[in-house]
């Protein structure tokens, strides 16, 4: 019987330590073979590309709003929408948050075959993004941002002209690595990972930081002229088969306005600056772009006539605006944008919209070349780029290829002169944004003053300047508890320590 006990007691003691050795292993032994464990540098470049390219406001309101501040759209519902009326806020550096994201990506891809093409989407995303926050707000953190693990959680402001120089210098790196790149994955875009189609993105979206940058044509440190013609020289530049960067909204990822008719943006009204103007050039985006005014077709006028769609003075005051919206005097948003998820893609980058500024930059001296000819083929991709939207929402007015060939008379013809052909390089560049890059529009209104934006005091909210277009976005306010210091010395080196929307920045003096 004791033999028997301890033979039980020796077995019960092997099955004790083989289950506490099993135990000690038990992580790996639940590991699924076919689960991710850990980022890898695809889902974190599919994360950094939507960072940096999708719509970035909260809702179909924001979007709305962006669109109101350059004046394409007036809004009549809920009230007064501030950035028609000419009243900006604050800003976020939130979109610094990528850059965490940036560096882990870049460390999986070492030593991978892909290394090249992730280092050059980071370099592409840190461009862009430090782009966007100098040019809304002026000086931001650059050098000491993302050093937190270094113990720098107060990060020095660097200066607008120091922050433009590394944006360029990154899409300088990132157009490197591109070339020396292969097809990568976690692209969500259409360009699907191909680094040539990157490649030619990069150095559009060089040209269109460099064009936006003219005041300060002659700051030797930012070299503009020859950085833009080293560009041109490369030819590595988009071209019509290229497509555009940015990203195709679908049934999963619709665009932010559709669904939303039986909210408020059904409420949204096309401004006269921009009807106006698409009736002057015989622009057929006019029937794309708005739906015929009730009151128009009610006196007999067809939806095809450019006649019936009529535009609201964005200026005018609200109360009245409403009163004849109610009463159906207004061209409204294209239902198209109502109801369809995709009704047309997010275009940030486009081969129309490099082909104007190749046009600008060929009258400005910066470049040899046919400025017509650059004009005309960035005219006609815009539009080409419009047939792709669903004719029924046309209106009568379908834009065809033979359209597009007839297109350059009357008005949309080349001007003899410099300063007209400005204007209306000015102008398609302004009319390609609606829907789509609104903030660029604002952004290159502050470098042209044009297309002139009407402003009337009696109704403006922008209380510091009431004859005026606010010119920047504040800095966050929660820099005044966390980097105050820094933040007073930002202030003091650009807008006499005085954080208002109406200063003006270093690029455009």
């Amino acid at each position: 019987m004791k033999t028997i006990k301890k033979l039980i007691t020796t077995i019960t003691i092997i099955i004790i330590l083989v289950m506490v050795g099993s135990c000690s292993n038990f992580d790996d032994l639940n590991d699924n073979p076919d689960a991710t464990t850990e980022g890898n540098a695809a889902m974190l470049c599919t994360n950094v590309v939507l960072r940096v390219t999708k719509f970035g406001g909260r809702d179909a309101k924001a979007m709305i709003s962006d669109n109101a501040l350059p004046k394409y759209v007036g809004y009549a519902n809920e009230g007064q929408l501030a950035s028609q009326y000419n009243l900006i806020g604050g800003s976020s550096f939130d979109a610094m948050t990528i850059l965490p994201n940036i560096d882990r990506m870049v460390e999986y891809a070492t030593g991978s075959t892909m290394e090249n093409s992730y280092k050059g989407v980071g370099k592409f995303a840190r461009a862009i993004m430090f782009y966007n926050l100098t040019m809304e707000m002026g000086d931001i953190p650059y050098s000491e941002a993302n050093l937190g693990q270094e113990g720098i959680y107060k990060p020095k402001y660097d200066s607008q002209e120091s922050v433009l120089i590394g944006v360029l210098n990154d899409l300088v790196e990132a157009d490197q690595f591109f070339a020396n790149g292969i097809t990568f994955t976690g692209d969500p875009t259409p360009y699907n990972g191909n680094p040539e189609k990157w490649r030619k993105a990069t150095n559009a979206f060089a040209l269109k930081v460099l064009m936006s940058l003219s005041k300060k044509e002659t700051v030797t440190s930012l070299d503009i002229k020859n950085r833009f013609a080293a560009i041109v020289a490369a030819g590595n530049l988009m071209d019509a088969g290229t497509g555009f960067y940015g990203l195709n909204y679908s049934a999963t990822n619709k665009h932010p306005i559709s669904g939303t008719s039986d909210l408020f943006t059904s409420k949204t009204i096309l401004s006269s600056l921009l009807v106006n103007n698409l009736k002057s050039l015989n622009d057929y985006r006019l029937f794309y772009f708005g739906e015929p005014a009730v009151a128009q077709i009610t006196a007999g006028k067809l939806m095809s006539d450019a006649e019936a769609y009529v535009g609201v003075d964005v200026e005018m005051d609200y109360s009245q605006m409403n009163l004849n919206h109610s009463a159906g005097v207004y061209s409204l948003i294209n239902k198209r944008f109502l109801t369809q998820d995709a009704t047309e893609p997010l275009r940030k980058m486009t081969y129309a919209e490099q082909e104007l500024i190749l046009a600008e930059a060929v009258i400005r001296g910066w470049i040899s070349g046919s400025a017509q000819t650059h004009y005309e083929n960035g005219v006609k991709a815009a539009l080409t780029d419009m047939m792709a939207v669903t004719s029924s929402f046309a209106h009568g007015k379908a834009i065809t290829a033979a359209y597009i060939n007839a297109y350059f008379t009357g008005e949309a013809a080349f001007k003899t002169t410099s300063a007209d052909q400005l204007k209306q390089i000015w102008m398609q560049r302004y009319i390609l944004n609606f829907m789509q890059e609104a903030e660029s529009s604002f952004f290159e209104y502050r470098r042209n003053s044009y297309p002139v934006f009407p402003i009337n005091a009696a109704t403006s909210l922008n209380t510091e300047n009431l004859s005026g277009i606010p010119m920047r976005w504040t800095y966050p306010s929660s820099e005044n508890s966390v980097n105050r210091e820094n933040l007073i010395i930002a202030l003091d080196n650009q807008y006499q320590g005085y954080d208002e929307i109406n200063k003006i920045m270093w690029v455009l003096k």
